[in-house]
């Protein structure tokens, strides 16, 4: 075996064993879920009297969703002289008229409900809620997106953990109106639970950091003002807050029972440009906070799980680097009659992918869901964690080489269940040549699946179809879609009885 070859084989199980790290995080996460999760959060003591709160609900380009937005909103059970709902409206679209209209109509109907329309976006969401908060006339500051539909006793459920001085935040559960709409909205939510039900509740309960999420959250005004305010020089202004805040000294609570049922994309470019989104920002977060993190006096435990989350989506890039040199390796190996040596490739990969299975069948279990209602998707959900790898690197690359740009909203449709809906083109996710180079992919590990079969190293098949499988899904859908000028979704009967489909257990 030459050097070059050595090299490479150095590499490649250098890059697994990176992943590997990362991938075990979840066990870790499980761990700390079930350690902790009897500490149920309580209300320090009774509020001597009921705060006056402000709702912001920032929308941009949202005709399919902004009036069941503020018909929700205006259906929360609070004192109407003590709650303000503010419409932040940055749309350059018929949005405008309707919400200036459903506005007008829940005015004359006794709320204190304003519209407030900038032109320039200056700040993007961030901007429009920096903007609000010098008119708002609250303590508290609860934020709302646009697919939102809080129940009513959301300002009931939450105000009262502000009777601790030392509280500056607190976030509540997504629930999903559209899971059961197609195999992609059913990953999404899966997806979702995991990060709320096991990550915020591990992180929260075991005194680490964890963020809002954007929406369905309230704040302590005082503690955005002392924290800095709403900051637009990254694309996720709600961790950057989050983690100034609790740098700050604020404790956060995470009530995991209380949930805000929110519409999950429905098609694959939309979707592609949230996690675009998130993971740019995310990095950029990372850069901007987490050198101060480190250097600060903060418990080590702390400063390990900030580290983690903040730079999880490092692993994308070398999703990306280990998609390329997999199938290499394998034909190195068996031309030096190496291929047995593919059983050292299994513990790690059996700690990246286990751990998904492990972290999201405990988050489903935690639900009450029992028996294959959903196990059934894993793998699914492990190969469209791959397929996205090309887009979140990218996001990655962009976030760490400094490049600039604008806040992508995601469209939102109105879907609830599986209602039809038909979409016009401009409220579709962007189309790029991404999918050209993920259906690449994809015929790159069908080669690599012919020469596993062809020279029977059976143990590498399960793994490379996993590749191939994520990049073919991901790269194709967003083609089709992208292709179509309207999206219609199919026809049945809305499923919102139940929001967010399921209730979890009192101690998740």
């Amino acid at each position: 075996m030459t050097t070059v070859e050595i090299i490479f084989l150095g590499v490649y199980f250098s890059v697994l064993c990176v992943l590997a790290v990362y991938g075990s995080h979840r066990y870790r996460m499980a761990f700390l879920y079930y350690r902790h999760k009897f500490k149920l959060p309580t209300p320090k003591g009774p509020l001597e009297a009921l705060p006056r709160v402000t709702i912001q609900l920032p929308i941009f380009n949202e005709m399919y969703v902004v009036e069941r937005l503020v018909e929700s909103v205006c259906r929360i059970d609070y004192p109407r002289d003590l709650l303000e709902i503010q419409v932040l409206d940055d749309s350059t679209d018929e949005t405008c008229g309707i919400a200036r209209a459903c506005v007008e109509r829940h005015r004359q109907k006794g709320h204190d409900i304003v519209y407030i329309h900038r032109t320039n976006r200056q700040g993007f969401k961030a901007g429009a809620l920096e903007n609000g908060l010098k008119l708002a006339k609250g303590e508290y500051v609860a934020v709302f997106d646009a697919d939102f539909v809080p129940s009513p006793d959301f300002l009931l459920r939450t105000v009262p953990f502000f009777a601790d001085d030392k509280v500056g935040m607190v976030q509540v559960r997504w629930g999903h109106l559209n899971r059961d709409f197609s195999i992609l909205t059913q990953a999404q939510s899966i997806f979702l639970d995991g990060h709320f039900i096991i990550e915020h509740t591990a992180r929260n309960r075991s005194g680490c950091f964890f963020n809002f999420n954007g929406t369905a959250g309230i704040w302590r005004r005082s503690t955005i003002s002392d924290a800095g305010g709403w900051q637009h020089d990254t694309l996720t202004e709600d961790l950057d807050l989050s983690y100034r805040a609790q740098l700050k000294g604020w404790q956060f609570i995470f009530l995991p029972e209380v949930i805000s049922p929110a519409e999950v994309p429905v098609d694959m470019n939309a979707f592609k440009s949230q996690q675009h989104r998130w993971a740019k920002g995310s990095i950029q977060t990372a850069k901007k906070l987490l050198p101060t993190i480190l250097k600060s006096d903060l418990p080590m435990a702390v400063k390990r799980e900030a580290f983690f989350h903040l730079t999880n989506n490092m692993a994308y890039l070398l999703m990306v680097l280990l998609s390329v040199l997999m199938p290499i390796s394998m034909v190195v190996r068996f031309q030096h009659g190496l291929y047995g040596t593919l059983f050292l490739d299994l513990p790690f990969f059996i700690s990246a992918t286990a751990s998904v299975c492990v972290f999201y069948v405990a988050a489903q279990r935690e639900m009450g869901v029992k028996g294959w209602a959903r196990v059934k998707y894993l793998p699914f959900l492990m190969s469209l964690g791959i397929g996205l790898a090309i887009n979140n690197a990218k996001a990655v690359l962009e976030a760490l080489l400094n490049q600039q740009s604008g806040f992508a909203r995601t469209p939102k449709t109105g879907a609830e269940g599986k209602k039809a809906v038909t979409v016009k083109k401009t409220y579709r996710g962007s189309k790029t040549l991404m999918p050209v180079v993920e259906l690449l992919f994809a015929a790159y590990f069908t080669g690599a699946l012919w020469f596993a079969i062809d020279a029977r190293i059976y143990t590498s098949v399960p793994f490379i179809i996993l590749f191939q499988a994520g990049f073919l899904y991901v790269g194709v859908s967003s083609l089709l879609q992208g292709l179509s000028g309207r999206l219609k979704l199919a026809d049945a009967a809305p499923a919102v009885n139940a929001p967010g489909g399921e209730q979890p257990r009192r101690a998740a």
